[in-house]
This record gives C-alpha cells, sequence and structure tokens, in this order.
C-alpha cells in the first residue's frame, strides 16, 4: 500500500508568505478595504516553456499570465521533471518549502519557485518523475508501467495543499484548477480524504476527452483511497479505473476549451462513453476557447523566422516562404504552399490527407509536412514524398522553431481533424496571416469565419472550412484555396482578416475570473 498521508512531522525548510494585503483604517475617514486577489492552485502535467508535448502546456503556461492581468493570482502545480528541476535550481529564488520520506513510495520534496514569470510548486520525486524524455512514454513509445501512480501522487500533493494540509507554508487557495486525466484525483482526494478541511472550489478542464486515464482496477489499493470509492459513484468505470471520469463528477465546475466542444462531448458520437455522465452535468459544464500567447507567437520579434514582418507589410512573408522551401528541399515556385504542422494521427485526419493528396497536387498546390506519429500514416506520407518529390515534402518529428518558420512563410495550413477540442494550430495560422484551412467540429468551428460568398465579399472571411470531414471535403476546400489564392487582393483581405483577430487570451481570461 502506498502511503498517502503526510507523515506526522514533515520537514518544514521554509515557509510559503500569503501577500494578500488589505488596507488599514483610517482615524476620521473608513477606507474600503480593497477586496483580495483570487488565489488559484493549478495542477498540470506539462507546462510551457518547461515541458511539452502538445497544446496543454501552451494553455497552462499562458493563462496564468494572462489572468495576472484580471487581478487573479495563479501557483501552478507540476512535476519535476529534468528540465522543470533544471530550470527551478537555476533560479537564485528557488526553495525547498517541504520535505518527506513517505510518498507514493519514495522521498519527496516540495519547492517553490518563480520561472518565466509564473509562480510554481513542483513536486521533485524523483522515483517517479526523474525520467527523461516524454514525461508519459519511455524510449519505446510505451505508457510507463507505472503512470497511474506518478500522477495519482501530483494529484494527492495538489489536494492536500488546496484543503491546508501543511499549515507551515501559510497557503490555501480559493478554488483549485486541474487539467485532463493526470490530475484528475485531484478533486477526488478532496472529496473523500479532505473531509472536514478548507474545502475550496474545483475546476477541471478537459483538453481532450480521448485521452481518460483508464487503468486496470487492480490499481485501486494503490492509491490511498477508502474502499468504497470504488464504484460507480466514485472511481469505477467500465470495470476499471477512471482518472477522468471521477475527476469530473467530483469537480465543481467542467471546461473545455472551446464551446463547440463541450456540446459535442454531451453527445453519443463525440462523448467517447461518458456523454451520458456529462449531460447529466450540464449545468455545470461550459466552454471556454483557448488563447495563445502573443509575445512568443508575433511575426514582428519572431526569431525564428527568416524575416519579421507584420499586418501592414506582408509582401515580406515571401523570403520566409523561401526559407520553407529550402529546408524541405523543394523548389521555389508561385504556386501555393500548404503546410501540415500536427500529430500524424486518426484523429487529426491524417489518414484523409493521404487519400487526398494526389489529387491536391494535381492542383498545383504544393504540401509540407511536420509531425510524428502513427508510424504507417509517416511511411505512406514518405511514399508520397517520394512519388511527388517537387510537390510533398515531410520532416518528421517535433521543432519548435520549424512550426513556426512554416507559419510565417506557407500561404496556409491545412488542419482536417475528425474532431478538436480547440485546436492552436489554427490561432498561429492567423496570427501569421497563414490562411487556415479546417474542418467545422470543436474550437476551428469557434475560431474562424469561412469564405463563403457573403463573408469575403464583407471582408471578414479568415479561413476555409471543409463541407464534410472526407477526403473529398478536403480536396473541394483545396480547390476553393486555389480559386481564392488567384485573386490577391482577396487573399491578402483575407490574410489581413485573420491578422487582426484577436487570438490572444484577454477575453478568454475573463471568462475564467467569471468562473473562478
Amino acid at each position: 500500500m502506498v502511503s498517502t498521508t503526510a507523515p506526522t512531522k514533515a520537514t518544514q525548510v521554509t515557509k510559503v508568505t500569503n501577500t494578500e494585503k488589505t488596507a488599514k483604517p483610517v482615524t476620521k475617514k473608513v477606507k474600503k478595504t480593497k477586496p483580495a486577489v483570487p488565489e488559484i492552485l493549478a495542477v498540470a502535467s506539462e507546462i510551457y516553456p518547461l515541458v511539452k508535448t502538445g497544446g496543454l502546456a501552451d494553455v497552462v503556461g499562458a493563462l496564468p499570465l494572462a489572468l495576472q492581468a484580471c487581478a487573479v493570482h495563479v501557483t501552478t502545480l507540476v512535476p519535476g521533471y529534468p528540465r522543470v528541476m533544471s530550470a527551478v535550481r537555476a533560479q537564485p529564488e528557488s526553495k525547498v518549502i517541504l520535505a518527506m520520506t513517505h510518498f507514493f513510495g519514495g522521498s519527496v520534496q516540495l519547492w517553490s519557485a518563480q520561472v518565466a514569470g509564473m509562480d510554481l510548486f513542483v513536486l521533485d520525486a524523483p522515483h517517479l518523475f526523474e525520467r527523461e524524455g516524454n514525461p508519459y512514454l519511455n524510449a519505446n513509445g510505451q505508457d510507463w508501467h507505472d503512470n497511474p501512480i506518478r500522477f495519482a501522487a501530483l494529484s494527492l500533493m495538489g489536494a492536500q495543499l488546496a484543503w491546508g494540509e501543511y499549515p507551515e507554508l501559510n497557503y490555501q487557495p480559493d478554488a483549485m484548477h486541474v487539467h485532463d486525466w493526470q490530475t484528475a484525483l485531484a478533486p477526488v482526494y478532496l472529496h473523500y480524504l479532505g473531509k472536514g478541511k478548507h474545502r475550496p472550489k474545483t475546476i477541471i478542464t478537459i483538453h481532450n476527452l480521448a485521452f481518460q486515464g483508464q487503468f486496470p482496477a487492480g490499481i485501486f489499493s494503490q492509491l490511498g483511497l477508502p474502499a468504497w470509492a470504488f464504484s460507480t459513484e466514485g472511481l469505477e468505470y467500465y470495470g476499471c479505473v477512471g482518472f477522468l471520469k471521477a475527476g469530473i463528477l467530483f469537480s465543481d465546475e467542467i471546461t473545455t476549451v472551446s464551446p463547440s466542444y463541450a456540446h459535442e462531448i454531451t453527445t453519443v458520437n463525440g462523448g467517447m462513453g461518458m456523454d451520458g455522465l456529462l449531460r447529466a452535468l450540464h449545468g455545470r459544464l461550459s466552454g471556454i476557447v483557448n488563447g495563445i500567447d502573443t509575445d512568443v507567437w508575433n511575426p514582428a520579434t519572431d526569431s525564428s523566422l527568416a524575416q519579421t514582418y507584420d499586418v501592414s507589410d506582408l509582401q515580406k512573408r515571401a523570403v520566409n516562404k523561401h526559407a520553407v522551401e529550402a529546408h524541405f528541399g523543394i523548389a521555389h515556385s508561385d504556386a501555393p504552399l500548404l503546410c501540415v504542422v500536427s500529430r500524424l494521427t486518426w484523429q487529426k485526419g491524417m489518414d484523409l490527407l493521404v487519400s487526398a493528396i494526389d489529387a491536391i497536387v494535381a492542383k498545383n498546390v504544393r504540401v509540407v509536412i511536420l509531425g510524428s506519429g502513427d508510424a504507417g500514416l509517416e511511411a505512406t506520407l514518405y511514399a508520397k514524398q517520394h512519388q511527388h518529390p517537387t510537390h510533398v515534402a515531410i520532416h518528421t518529428g517535433y521543432d519548435e522553431s520549424l512550426s513556426h518558420l512554416m507559419q510565417g512563410g506557407c500561404d496556409a495550413i491545412l488542419i482536417p481533424s475528425r474532431f478538436e477540442p480547440c485546436g492552436l494550430t489554427q490561432l498561429y495560422g492567423l496570427r501569421y496571416g497563414c490562411v487556415p484551412v479546417i474542418t467545422r467540429v470543436g474550437g476551428l468551428n469557434d475560431t474562424l469565419i469561412d469564405a463563403n460568398l457573403a463573408a469575403v465579399n464583407a471582408g471578414v472571411a479568415t479561413g476555409i472550412a471543409c463541407h464534410e470531414i472526407t477526403a473529398d471535403g478536403i480536396i473541394h476546400a483545396v480547390e476553393r484555396l486555389v480559386q481564392l489564392y488567384a485573386q490577391p487582393k482577396v487573399w491578402q483581405a483575407m490574410q489581413t482578416a485573420g491578422m487582426n483577430t484577436d487570438v490572444s487570451w484577454v477575453n478568454s481570461a475573463q471568462l475564467y475570473k467569471q468562473l473562478y
């Protein structure tokens, strides 16, 4: 059995002080007390720029900074992966604030740090997190065998901080915001182990319902929860332990990362087995679209570009287009350059791209692809590169700098997802004048205006939407791309409308503040 409670006497190294202050009263005139700044504890398995596997990290890193402008303070608890600990130890103000010898099978330290402008708690548990590479997968691409234990530990630490298990830290948040299955047990621990203690409100954000944290029932005995928690009213989910299911059940509010996705997951087709639960909890469910960090993603200052530019000098993008062509080894041409920056998976519609790519090339549209994923899809795309060497090129792997260059140099970006909770790639495209070509799902549907005749005539079109999620739908959308690209004034108007779209966190941060 894993020890999930703190030792009788945790080793206190230093204290976290509460910085909230109230105005001092005056003798003659009563001065109103300033409202306290809400304190939010966020709990997440990754955070940009310290560790990133996808859009989750971008959101977890950018939202607290946006909330600062809304007078909301966020401290984020993250795992002490090697890269995270390296960054933490490099900051002179970082300090250990708690140490325990028995926590899910090993000794742990809790650090307080500020990195890249973010206030952090970091769970330094070498037996759980001191592993190089992907946070979730081993060198063979398989899930770490102890993932449920690793992220149960992170969740329990989040719950204990939330209910004030360690009074010497002088920390007690007003609300706890957890992200995806990896931290979904935090509200569950709060429910089962925190009775009689401080109970902050809890919010869970579903970034992708496809990843549910479902594990064999035998893992339950290692979670440190009472036996009765393994029931349909608790963690039991189709005979297994369901992290995300339980987190949804015990959270006060449930958010997704776009309004359309919030609706889609309550349907049989989009709910992935949880639609009934989510319909029953619909009063708690809302969708708040993601934003992006417009300082990191800024074509006027982006060091990854061969040539910076802004909406007033779009012709400078041509330098970046040449750089993309050179990187992928394809000759320069005035033909449209369409890019794909994606995981190469069924969800992302990459099999549809494979089926459509011959027809796309036949329209003299060139396609450059950055991503990795399904080995069969990778092999097929390489075969298409061999078949169409002047029009198709692929770069497998993860390359943040290259993704910026592609957004800054390609004419359009294709995002043919079968479902897409929000999507950030199309927001980057808007920001960089790289016109998105999308399917009408989730956040893709919520963040673009299709270039139909009325939108084009009104000058508000920002992208091109596929009429159906099929290879034929993609081909038809690319036909529309070719027609619009052949009209330089219309194309530039679409680029300009996209670049003038507010894709920042400003509006969404206000919605999160209201939710808190």
